[in-house]
């Protein structure tokens, strides 16, 4: 097998030149976007949209004035959406290893600061690979979230990726990304297949080993936001992968040390208060925990920690307090089975 890097930056510098010529649907976002997210998509460059490879929503809510980087940025797609909802006050920091892409996200800056109202452009892109971070001089405890869209799995040492995200996050911050998984290991034979693994196939995790990996490295709880089962609808892939389900799986992780491995229960309720300018009725933190506005609901301890520590604190009235525990959180919902529902449709943008 190639140099991954060289093999990585060859698919998506040359070979591909716009979202269309992928081959699956697997580095396809296909989710239905929220009004605010559709409003801000209608005012970034056609071009930037053209070469947009992602296969879920990277953009979590209440960003205004926050610090980002988006690992893989790409032609810049999510830097722009963020760098609307941060405003001007916030700062986004892009990180791609391609040069083809690099200069289309570059050429268009000004632009979408002109579109956003912004006197200068709050974005800076920067050329590196993403698991050699210590190269670019980021800082540690730099950054309030970290995004990354579809692109891990193109990685050779992801448990680096995962580590230098870590350490790169305040704390209380969170790393929220999409990535594609597999419902098992992936031999060594598939992951040197060039167009599986440009095609975001062969080279995913196995979504029990991300899990581990994650927590070996200080998030002790990841949690699932959504996750839709990816079809290939290429028979000649197809048949390469026959017996492997892939799924884009969107994470949100929280960097606080007194996150716990597990789910406890010492009796705390959680009630939203309606001030997420984007999420004024509800707030979904992941698939267990959806908070309606001004109905208090019962918490595990992890999920009040992750509340409380990060940037939704002044948004959540939080009852009770960590003095008693009670043991296993009853209402726990954890490890569901995955979304088996198709993602289906060929629309990347």
């Amino acid at each position: 097998m190639s140099d991954i890097h060289d093999q990585v930056k060859d698919y998506y510098g040359k070979q591909l030149e716009k979202s269309d010529d992928l081959k699956t649907n697997a580095c396809c976002t296909v989710v239905s976007y929220p009004k605010h997210i559709k409003e801000a998509l209608a005012q970034i460059h056609d071009e930037v949209m053209s070469k947009y490879y992602g296969c879920g929503l990277t953009i979590p809510d209440n960003l205004k004035g926050t610090k980002v980087l988006d690992l893989g940025s790409g032609s810049g797609r999510d830097c722009y959406l963020v760098s609307k909802l941060t405003g001007e006050e916030g700062r986004v920091v892009g990180v791609d290893m391609t040069d083809e892409q690099l200069n289309v996200a570059n050429r268009h800056i000004e632009y979408h600061a002109q579109k956003f109202g912004h006197t200068k452009s709050n974005v800076t892109f920067l050329k590196g690979n993403i698991d050699k971070l210590e190269e670019l001089d980021l800082g540690q405890n730099t950054f309030d979230i970290i995004i990354s869209n579809c692109v891990i799995n193109l990685v050779k040492d992801k448990k680096k990726v995962i580590q230098d995200c870590y350490n790169l996050l305040n704390e209380g911050g969170e790393m929220y990304f999409s990535d594609v998984y597999a419902s098992r290991r992936i031999p060594q034979k598939l992951v040197d297949d060039p167009v599986l693994y440009g095609e975001c196939l062969s080279g995913a995790l196995y979504w029990n080993d991300f899990e581990e990996i994650a927590k070996e490295v200080g998030f002790k709880d990841p949690r699932v936001v959504e996750s839709a089962l990816i079809t290939v609808n290429n028979p000649e892939l197809e048949s390469k992968v026959e017996g492997y389900k892939f799924y884009s799986i969107t994470y949100r992780l929280f960097k606080h040390e007194k996150l716990e491995r597990g789910q406890e229960d010492y009796g705390l309720k959680i009630k939203y208060l309606g001030t997420i300018e984007e999420s004024p009725e509800k707030f979904i933190l992941d698939k267990d925990y959806t908070f309606e506005k001004n109905t208090p609901i019962p918490v595990d301890g992890n999920t009040a920690r992750m509340i409380k520590y990060s940037r939704y604190n002044s948004h959540f009235a939080i009852e009770g307090s960590f003095c008693t525990h009670l043991g296993e959180f009853s209402n726990n919902k954890s490890n569901p089975k995955l979304n088996e529902q198709k993602s289906g449709g060929n629309s990347c943008c």
